[in-house]
């Protein structure tokens, strides 16, 4: 059993001891604490906080607890119930809320599940925030009200409210979309992408959808997180019904897998390279990714005579450097768009609204399209790290080693030569450090990551 608490929420196994797993105890322990830390910043908001959740086998039952605690603790709930984790950042706003609490592990498997914190913004909270809400739970310092004080549960529904805040973007064009009479597949690993995506695509005149595991049933037909090993379905699926373009999102539909019309993988890297070339044709400024992205999307980008740049790993990292640059678009290599027109938040109905506009303006086949971008290949390695293993010195003697390369240093140290990258972090929720690497071949891109994983083994 497994139980996380970071400065992003808390996830972990669902049964087992407290402390040892995600138990009810530890989900009352974590909201209390979240509705604590609102309630101290709770400023000119109304004291209500939306709750939304993916259709994970476990959803209800934390879904109860969390509600429960809330009104515990006199907030008000908004329960939109089975929601995508953008239609919960948007809920937030719309409501006029205090923050949001998302229930759902993402790409984990079904026996995990996770509270996501946002706050007034809809956003993610930041790390001293969640530093903050880690405190005030270790500590238990939280008050419940009393009688006169519970709150109140009110339903509603944000899907709908979604899909036509998808519809109303200025660079989303549903009639380009219409006459381009595309053929669309979806694999949404039956949690709630199965009912936002095709509802999504019907709206945006998509006559033919090709449904894989759309039901939502939260019994994840595959493994959730949307990667070519884990989609050899939809794969095969382009090819037997001849569709134009294929997606696939994980439970929380905030990441996005393409497909092209040959069974093939578009890449999770180049889901953003893609959208954000169409936004820069009709919106010129500048791009942000995370260090751990595709170097192809700082290529795209000055194409366009913006300028990229990039954030440490993590959502919330990646919007608060796309605020200080102003960029026009961003978000994260694992299939990750965040559209600053839409709201600051990874929204997978967003990218689908977007490229399917861009891929329907074209004229060019899904794979045609991707041909017109820069080939980079990745390879994500790691390294167990033992007792003997001091990350900060690793990573120090590797920045003094490569020290006439171009080194940043924001978030592990990531080395650019001319032809390549590699960065190197310790990952905040494995005993690892994550090597990613990336070049103009496979063998280059893994071969780099080798050869540091060989210098790190002889510093120690």
């Amino acid at each position: 059993m497994t139980l996380i608490k970071s400065i992003s929420g808390i996830r972990g196994t669902i049964g087992g001891k407290s402390g040892e797993a995600l138990t009810p105890l530890d989900i009352v322990k974590f909201t209390a604490a979240y509705a604590t830390f609102i309630q101290k910043n709770l400023g000119e908001k109304d004291k209500k906080i939306v709750v939304g959740r993916d259709a994970r086998l476990s959803g209800k039952m934390v879904h109860q607890i969390v509600t429960g605690t809330l009104t515990g603790m006199g907030f008000d709930v908004i329960d939109i119930d089975w929601a995508t984790t953008p239609t919960t950042e948007l809920a937030v706003t719309e409501e006029n809320a205090a923050g949001g609490i998302i229930l759902t592990a993402s790409h984990n498997p079904k026996q995990w599940n996770a509270l996501k914190l946002l706050n007034a913004n809809g956003e993610f909270l930041n790390a001293e925030e969640g530093e903050e809400i880690l405190r005030v739970a270790e500590a238990e310092d939280f008050v419940f009200s009393s009688v006169e004080e519970i709150g109140k549960i009110t339903r509603k529904q944000y899907l709908h409210a979604h899909i036509q805040h998808v519809l109303s973007l200025e660079l989303v064009d549903v009639e380009a979309i219409k006459a381009a009479n595309l053929r669309v597949a979806v694999d949404a690993v039956n949690s709630v992408g199965g009912i936002a995506i095709p509802e999504l695509l019907y709206a945006l005149g998509i006559k033919e959808v090709f449904k894989l595991h759309c039901s939502a049933h939260g019994n994840f037909s595959h493994n959730p997180e949307p990667l070519p090993q884990n989609l050899t379905e939809l794969a095969a699926l382009m090819k037997s019904s001849k569709a134009d373009a294929g997606f696939a999102v994980d439970p929380d539909v905030d990441r996005l897998a393409i497909y092209c019309e040959n069974g093939d993988p578009f890449g999770e890297e180049y889901t953003l390279v893609a959208v954000s070339d169409y936004i820069l044709r009709h919106t010129p400024g500048n791009t942000v990714s995370n260090l751990s992205s595709s170097r192809a999307l700082s290529d795209v980008t000055e194409s366009h005579g913006g300028k990229y740049y990039a954030a440490a790993v993590g959502e919330v990292n990646v919007v608060a450097k796309m605020k200080e640059v102003n960029a026009v678009i961003g978000g994260e290599g694992n299939g990750g768009v965040i559209y600053p027109a839409s709201h600051y938040g990874r929204d997978a109905l967003v990218g689908i609204g977007l490229f399917l506009t861009h891929l329907a303006k074209s004229g060019k086949k899904t794979s045609e399209l991707r041909a017109t971008y820069p080939n980079y290949y990745m390879s994500k390695q790691k390294i167990e790290l033992t007792p003997d293993i001091d990350t900060d010195s690793v990573l120090a003697a590797l920045k003094d080693k490569f020290k006439d390369e171009k080194v940043t240093d924001i978030d592990g140290v990531k080395i650019d030569f001319p032809d390549k990258w590699v960065h190197l972090r310790k990952s905040n929720t494995e005993p690892i450090i994550r090597i990613y690497s990336e070049a103009k071949s496979h063998d280059e891109a893994e071969n780099i990551g080798r050869e540091i994983i060989e210098m790190i083994k002889k510093l120690n």
